[in-house]
């Protein structure tokens, strides 16, 4: 267990979790499969594809702040899955969905970092996007697009600061090693995502091939990433 500074709550609130929940748990990491209706009916979403694209884009703050948490202080997040808790909130006036994680999860990144970025892509990352697909007929590319728009930023800006530059490169690396990628996926779709280019390279592109649905959610438009015409 690490203590967190005022700095880190503070940039995981920026990014919707909280080490302390502010309302009701109302499911966890292991029972997202059966939560889609909740999801459904706090996002105000259609239908469940566009209720579990509306999800994984909360989880993809969660999973941003894992690899940025991961470059910026050498600490991630390790609790069991079942301890990734969400709550709804309201945000900007739109009713949503929050994370929780216990504090005491949080632990020094290991000396083999490439550990520590498969644990946070298959254990955490794939292991609720299998929970969704389960439920609901969605493609997974979807899934994944709603986590890697936020790590552009991320990245965007650790490479713009020489004292972190070096050390953000090498996890940017590991983000798309290869090896880790096809220890549980056929695609590797980190890497199809960047097509060979840079952050700064895709910031204020269309980079994504597929769209999220947030512009078939009330209160919510469509996403500065989205391939389809404005």
């Amino acid at each position: 267990m690490t203590n967190l500074s005022s700095d880190q709550i503070q940039q995981l609130n920026n990014y919707s979790v909280f080490i302390q929940p502010n309302g009701t748990i109302l499911f966890k990491g292991n029972d997202i499969a059966n939560a889609l209706p909740i999801i459904k009916l706090i996002s105000s979403s259609p239908n469940e594809p566009i209720a579990a694209s509306f999800f994984m884009r909360r989880v993809g703050m969660f999973i941003s702040m894992q690899f940025y948490m991961m470059t910026m202080y050498d600490e991630i997040w390790d609790g069991p899955i079942e301890q990734l808790q969400f709550f709804s909130t309201t945000e900007y006036g739109n009713k949503t969905i929050s994370t929780f994680i216990p504090p005491e999860y949080f632990r020094d990144v290991q000396e083999n970092r490439k550990l520590d970025v498969q644990l946070i892509w298959e254990q955490q990352c794939f292991s609720i996007i299998k929970q969704l697909r389960s439920k609901c007929s969605i493609s997974p590319l979807v899934l994944w697009e709603n986590v890697f728009g936020y790590l552009l930023w991320h990245y965007y800006t650790f490479f713009e600061n020489p004292a972190l530059e070096e050390k953000a490169r090498n996890d940017w690396y590991l983000l798309k090693d290869s090896s880790i990628w096809e220890s549980f996926s056929t695609k590797e779709y980190f890497r199809l995502y960047l097509k060979d280019q840079q952050p700064a390279e895709l910031l204020n592109t269309t980079v994504r091939t597929t769209c999220c649905f947030s512009k078939d959610i009330p209160g919510l438009q469509k996403c500065g990433f989205c391939p389809q015409s404005k």
